[in-house]
């Protein structure tokens, strides 16, 4: 870790940048975002986002959700990644909370149920408008953090306390705001030139100067 930098302060511009910005998951509400979240473990947003129209005209809630079968779930989800497991888990979700009202939004219930975990769970609170109780760390933020010196390794749940260790709770979102820094500039070919970090990134002060 970079310890000449404080880091909150110099994470400031990047949190400001991203202030506010949904999650590129196209979800219309909190059910529509956790059954997203699910489906897009090791897959892609975009792909997710091609196939949710027609998932939710068939399962408009968790209601109609938990109504649902491998028979009649599987044919709208069949192209995402893990498929099986995936319908086997949201249909568990659904069973078990039965109704929108029910969602929870807090992080260690959100971790209970099948198929989410603490990465999961912090993107789902973050959209919902929920104060932070951990950091967003997915494979954008893997490959930023490290990069710029907030954390180092690549385990995820050893970033996520880096960075929680770090910063404080208010400055959370830093890792939704990486993740976006990953998609659009840090990519695993880096766009240094354009990064607004740069002044204080690890990577760039090794690698590139």
């Amino acid at each position: 870790m970079s310890s000449n930098v404080n880091w909150p302060e110099a994470i400031k511009p990047l949190l400001e940048k991203y202030k506010g910005q949904q999650h590129p998951l196209e979800y219309k509400n909190v059910y529509q975002l956790v059954v997203m979240v699910v489906l897009s473990a090791q897959d892609s947003d975009r792909n997710i986002n091609k196939l949710a129209p027609e998932l939710f005209k068939a399962f408009p809630d968790m209601k109609a959700l938990s109504k649902a079968s491998d028979r009649t779930l599987q044919p709208h989800i069949s192209k995402v990644r893990n498929f099986r497991n995936k319908t086997k888990w949201l249909l568990e979700i659904a069973g078990k909370i039965k109704t929108d009202k029910k969602i929870p939004l807090a992080l260690d219930d959100l971790t209970e149920l099948p198929g989410i975990g603490r990465k999961s769970a912090n993107v789902i609170l973050r959209e919902a408008g929920k104060p932070p109780a951990g950091v967003i760390v997915d494979l954008h933020v893997v490959r930023v953090a490290p990069r710029l010196g907030i954390a180092t390794g690549t385990d995820p749940k050893k970033i996520e306390k880096q960075i929680m260790e770090t910063l404080p709770q208010k400055e959370w979102d830093a890792g939704m705001a990486m993740s976006f820094l990953g998609r659009e500039i840090c990519r695993p070919k880096p766009k240094c030139e354009l990064c607004l970090m740069r002044t204080v990134c690890r990577y760039y002060q090794e690698m590139v100067k």
